[in-house]
């Protein structure tokens, strides 16, 4: 008897029916992330791993498919020995992302919003919802002015993505939280710098491990038995607190990343995302890298969707000037068992159908600050964000301009370079100019007009 084959342990075959949903949940990744002025990039499948380890630290080794040449003595050399081999299959696309940054930011305008769906490699233990081989999609908000607004971005265009799928705030929660409160949190509860690491790295396993299993861990790292607990304990009375009743001001005096992080919740309110997001001030997100806003998108209480934050200084690690980055990644494993398991993965016809539409690489919008004399510029720019936010949250590719000037002439020239279709001109909160610049002309508009664009 001929032998048989398998495919390897924590990959996938898809037949036509599988592909065709995949090819589906790509659909919707690269149309959202257009429709939020994100544009596409890619790179090599593999990369040094020096790549990695700068990024993650040493760890990563253990979680990366190791690749060298046959036919380089050098290489096998190295092998031999005992050392790993000298590049990585990718185990994720953020390390280079940043080297991709680094080597061009001087010609890069800034910011930069990409966004990158190809496949990823982790030589992981496979289980229902973790594979050795998956489908992944970054988006990453590079530069720019304001942290909090491009935080408020990624997270709106996360949402956009739940929202395309099917899912609603019943099904999933984006919980925040921040890194810098995190840290703050452990060292209150008595932990040295030295065991900063060591204490989020064990803390981000929590999911993944059993009480015992993360006593025994605690214990070994010179953390202590209750570790986990009285972390669980601290975070769990910050999260009763009531910050819209004024009763937390000895908590702002004591955790200041805590007003931050209010600030980013009242605005993603005003942003219509309230009920999406909730506060969790036990996640942490275990890779070091990470400087400020943590975020996940968790469902049914426990499936974790999606993951990221912002990680200030992971430019600079690869020569580049210091840069704020925030982004996010979502796997297709977890994303496509949870659409299934809620009756969400639409038959093939409904997929065929959106499949057909394509993607809108042109912007639809372009919306611009204008207002007349005597308008608040806050004011102005605030309804711009608002505007942008719905026309995304219907489908549209809307832009928005991050220059601070109010030169409406240069600002109509960057939305004809983006080869807008129309220009949407704010005058005041329910002032609105619609030009189109194909044709020049030009006419008010009504709010509930702008949102039917199409």
């Amino acid at each position: 008897m001929p032998p048989t084959f398998q495919p390897p342990k924590g990959t996938r075959d898809f037949y036509p029916e599988d592909l065709l949903r995949r090819r589906w949940l790509e659909h919707a990744w690269r149309s959202v992330s257009l429709a939020h002025g994100f544009e596409e990039i890619d790179g090599p499948a593999f990369e040094t791993i020096d790549l990695y380890t700068a990024k993650s630290g040493e760890g990563i080794v253990s979680e990366i498919f190791g690749v060298y040449s046959g036919k380089d003595e050098a290489e096998l050399a190295r092998i031999r020995e005992g050392n790993p081999a000298p590049f990585a299959l990718r185990p994720e696309f953020t390390p280079t992302l940043a080297r991709m940054y680094a080597a061009k930011a001087g010609a890069l305008p800034r910011p930069c919003k990409w966004f990158w769906q190809q496949n990823c490699f982790r030589a992981e233990r496979p289980q229902r919802g973790r594979l050795r081989e998956f489908s992944q999609w970054n988006v990453d908000f590079i530069g720019g002015d304001n942290p909090l607004e491009a935080d408020v971005e990624v997270i709106q265009t996360c949402v956009g993505l739940l929202r395309r799928v099917g899912l609603t705030p019943k099904d999933c929660k984006v919980r925040l939280n921040d890194r810098r409160l995190v840290v703050d949190v452990l060292k209150d509860i008595g932990l040295s710098e030295e065991q900063m690491a060591a204490g989020m790295t064990l803390l981000d396993k929590r999911g993944k491990l059993d009480e015992r299993e993360l006593i025994a861990e605690a214990e070994r790292l010179g953390l202590g038995k209750h570790f986990v607990v009285r972390f669980t304990e601290v975070a769990e009375s910050l999260l009763s607190l009531d910050y819209r009743r004024g009763t937390i001001t000895d908590m702002l005096t004591r955790y200041n990343a805590l007003r931050g992080l209010i600030k980013l919740f009242e605005t993603l309110v005003d942003r219509g995302l309230g009920d999406w997001c909730e506060f969790d001030f036990t996640i942490v997100r275990g890779l070091a890298y990470y400087t400020g806003t943590v975020f996940e998108v968790i469902a049914d209480g426990e499936r974790a969707i999606a993951g990221g934050g912002r990680y200030d200084g992971l430019i600079e690690t690869f020569g580049g000037p210091a840069t704020p980055v925030v982004g996010f990644g979502m796997g297709d494993v977890v994303l496509s068992l949870v659409l299934s398991d809620k009756g969400l993965m639409p038959a093939a016809e409904p997929m065929l159908d959106q499949l057909s539409q394509g993607p809108r690489y042109r912007p639809d919008v372009y919306v611009l600050p204008g207002g007349k004399d005597g308008a608040d510029p806050a004011t102005i720019d605030g309804s711009v964000r608002r505007m942008v936010a719905e026309l995304r949250a219907r489908g549209l590719h809307a832009r928005q301009t991050y220059k601070s000037t109010r030169n409406l002439g240069k600002l109509l020239k960057d939305a004809s370079d983006a080869r807008a279709r129309f220009a949407l001109i704010v005058e005041g909160e329910a002032a609105l100019t619609l030009k189109d610049l194909k044709t020049g002309e030009q006419r008010p508009i009504s709010p509930e007009e702008a949102k039917n664009l199409s």
